[in-house]
């Protein structure tokens, strides 16, 4: 017997963890989702959030969701998937692993196929029969990106000292 600890948490559960922690970070008052890019070996690689481009002041860019093109916050947000690829600065993103809060949108799902990610696992599919998320799926499948929805263990998880 080895005596070490048998309740640790999985790698799904540390890297879903990541990527919903990364989500707080983001300004958006609506959606919060966050990235978390991990290496074939289960090493992060990148981490990114819904927001503004760098330089951009969220406090002068719109954050609503309804109303003139210009005035709703979908002109100007980069998606947390994006974020995370443009954050990575390792070189080739081949064969890793994305996790994410949300499912993608089809914008997203080029760059993921574009970037060589080869598996997303997501916490929620929120808006399955969009035109975007169809497309998304279509397009994952064609480039041979698997996808599979992060099931949560329902435990507890308590930071211990």
């Amino acid at each position: 017997m080895s005596g070490k600890r048998d309740d640790y948490i999985s790698w799904d559960e540390y890297f879903m963890g990541v990527a919903k922690l990364a989500a707080l970070r983001s300004k958006d008052p609506n959606s919060q989702v966050g990235s978390c890019i991990v290496s074939q070996d289960n090493k992060i690689l990148s981490i990114g959030y819904n927001g503004l481009p760098i330089g951009c002041s969220d406090d002068e860019f719109p954050w609503q969701r309804e109303g003139e093109e210009l005035d709703t916050k979908y002109v100007y947000v980069t998606h947390s998937e994006l974020n995370a690829i443009l954050n990575y600065r390792g070189g080739s993103l081949d064969g890793a692993k994305l996790y994410v809060s949300m499912f993608p949108c089809n914008e997203c799902a080029k760059a993921i196929i574009q970037s060589g990610i080869r598996e997303i696992i997501y916490a929620v599919d929120k808006y399955p029969d969009t035109a975007s998320v169809i497309a998304s799926k279509r397009m994952l499948n064609a480039a041979g990106v698997r996808y599979r929805r992060y099931v949560p263990t329902g435990r507890e998880i308590r930071f211990q000292v």
